[in-house]
């Protein structure tokens, strides 16, 4: 896909900040899974601006100048949101989602204040130091998918998360064929390692939410 890509291609996803502003968030008509802006993205995405990260009104917020990775970013919408806010942002995906990364990345430069955001390929159980020291925070939206990617996933999380590194991780429980059973492994690998706690949903966004979609904090068990 040329970085000029034919506009007919995409269709935009507009995804309102609490101030009033929309991300304009591109997805691909046609293409894998990560063309589309998925729900689990937009939860995470809009529980990055609730009251325990971001309240302007009062002087909190995290995210600025914290360093953020997201991994298996797709659209990168939920990378957009941590930048809007302040965040140094890299969103990671696979060679072929580069385009779409950076069309998205160039779209929303003008809410992109005090915050950055630039697109790498990274391919879960590789080299992971051109991304270290670890980053504050690791951030996740349905990435708990493909049975052959849980392994090389946890060996990426492993290399990346120090122990001061936060991965928050939203997923959309899915219950049919083979995504039960990658979600338990996915867990069982990641609790040998991790510690993980479930966020409920009056810590949530409190429009944009759902009991199917689930987001969790999850930090390295102490050695």
């Amino acid at each position: 896909m040329a970085a000029d890509a034919d506009e007919s291609q995409y269709f935009v996803r507009e995804i309102e900040r609490n101030d009033g502003c929309a991300l304009k968030v591109k997805q691909c008509y046609l293409g894998d899974v990560g063309c589309v802006v998925w729900d689990a993205a937009i939860v995470l995405a809009k529980y990055l601006e609730t009251r325990q990260f971001y309240e302007p009104s009062s002087g909190v917020n995290v995210w600025s100048g914290s360093t953020v990775l997201e991994l298996g970013a797709g659209t990168g919408a939920v990378g957009l949101m941590a930048a809007t806010l302040g965040a140094q942002v890299t969103v990671t995906d696979l060679e072929d989602l580069q385009t779409l990364l950076r069309v998205n990345i160039q779209d929303n430069q003008a809410l992109i204040g005090r915050g950055s955001i630039t697109a790498k390929v990274l391919k879960w159980g590789e080299d992971v130091s051109e991304f270290l020291p670890p980053p504050r925070y690791v951030l996740m939206a349905d990435c708990i998918y493909y049975e052959q990617s849980i392994v090389p996933l946890v060996e990426s999380l492993k290399l990346l998360c120090g122990p001061e590194t936060c991965i928050i991780c939203c997923y959309e429980q899915r219950t049919e064929g083979v995504n039960p059973e990658v979600e338990r492994r996915f867990f069982e690998l990641l609790q040998q390692n991790f510690n993980c706690e479930r966020i409920p949903s009056d810590k949530q966004d409190s429009e944009f939410s759902s009991p199917d979609i689930h987001i969790l904090h999850i930090k390295r068990k102490a050695l």
